[in-house]
């Protein structure tokens, strides 16, 4: 076998002088280019840009009111169309309430096909909530033009065919029905392509969102079916709810308030579902963590110092023991960088200069790095000292 798969002879001519020649010519072509950079764009970075926005700067065109919420359907102010999400998937607003700006997740209850085209929009619904600190403001005060700072699509709770099963059972109570809705549209104009079983839960009927389309869109597909289970009538959902209308493989999605989750938990292992089957969505806040078995009890309703550093800005605030260190800052006028408010996305990640912590272990979402070198989210993390905090830039 030969030692070259290439004729030598060619070679043999030549020198090496011709080649070293070429540094000098490039050299040359370098002293004579210009010194500036010119300006180019590449295409995965438009599309990086396009599909992953850092914040996105919107308008209310419309508001529709519901049962008990309403519906805010959201614009482009900057002349593109937004982001383009799976359904399923949150957006993070800014509030203002009085002189403070809060940052709140919500699901956009449309389908994603909505932002493409001339009209592209999204549709956030929020729940009335008499006790909400910014769904109140919201619905009280916002109105058409209203312009809001929004985040690009976040989440992982979507419809997903590596790894998921072709049925989903969505279980919805209250206002947590909103990214099955987007789920049910994107399956019945096209856009996704599974069997969906929503199982909603409700106090009583006039308790229930979207009733009137959800019984459009299951008219619309086979694909989408709808159960209402109402409290004052059938009771809360059970695995024997489930059984009675799904048969076969099937991945399990919950979305509602944090009592369904502890009770989707136990129908989970009746129906003995992998990990891989049973999806809840995360974001949220976790509440007030002192009946939590492992919280210590001596730290109940205290106050303390907490300082927060953000490059070269410092701030002296207090906080309580009942409530995050996030919600302590939003309220004393530090616009601190969140999204999921759950500690599962990392995006509000600081580091915890001095004090202490007590972080829930269902929403601890740090990793063994973080723990080790006091990294915190301070989304789910409540005082038990006096804290300082250096907290990463917000734009």
């Amino acid at each position: 076998m030969a030692k070259y798969n290439y004729d030598k002879k060619y070679l043999k001519g030549l020198g090496v002088g011709p080649f070293l020649k070429q540094v000098k010519v490039r050299n040359q072509h370098i002293e004579a280019a210009s010194d500036e950079l010119k300006p180019f764009d590449y295409v995965s970075n438009k599309l990086v840009e396009q599909l992953h926005p850092e914040y996105q700067l919107t308008k209310v065109s419309k508001v529709i009111e519901r049962e008990g919420a309403k519906s805010f359907v959201l614009t482009s102010l900057e002349n593109k169309p937004l982001a383009y999400f799976r359904a399923g998937q949150y957006v993070v607003l800014d509030i203002k309430v009085g002189d403070i700006i809060v940052s709140r997740p919500f699901s956009i209850s449309s389908s994603p096909k909505e932002t493409l085209g001339n009209n592209s929009n999204y549709m956030i619904t929020i729940k009335d909530n008499k006790d909400g600190f910014s769904s109140k403001e919201v619905n009280k005060n916002w109105h058409v033009g209203q312009e809001v700072k929004i985040s690009g699509p976040q989440g992982e709770f979507y419809y997903q065919g590596l790894r998921d099963a072709k049925h989903v059972v969505g279980v919805a109570g209250g206002s947590g029905i909103t990214p099955f809705i987007a789920m049910a549209e994107a399956i019945a104009d096209g856009t996704e392509d599974f069997n969906l079983t929503i199982i909603y839960g409700a106090k009583n009927r006039d308790a229930l969102l979207f009733k009137e389309e959800l019984d459009k869109l299951a008219k619309q597909s086979k694909k989408i079916k709808v159960v209402y289970v109402l409290e004052d009538k059938d009771g809360f959902i059970t695995s024997q709810i489930i059984k009675k209308y799904v048969e076969g493989d099937f991945s399990l999605f919950v979305c509602g308030p944090r009592g369904l989750y502890y009770a989707m938990d136990k129908v989970a292992s009746e129906l003995k579902l992998t990990r891989r089957r049973f999806r809840k969505e995360v974001f949220g806040e976790y509440g007030d963590p002192t009946n939590d078995k492992d919280y210590p009890k001596e730290f109940k309703d205290k106050t303390f110092k907490l300082t927060v550093i953000m490059r070269d800005k410092r701030y002296e605030l207090t906080c309580h023991s009942n409530e995050t260190l996030l919600n302590a800052m939003e309220k004393g006028g530090v616009h601190a960088p969140s999204r999921c408010r759950s500690g599962e996305c990392g995006w509000c990640h600081s580091l915890l200069v001095s004090g202490k912590i007590y972080t829930p272990k269902e929403v601890d979402g740090r990793r063994i790095a973080d723990s080790t070198f006091n990294w915190i989210h301070p989304c789910a993390s409540y005082p038990l000292s006096d804290i300082v905090l250096e907290v990463p830039y917000n734009k």
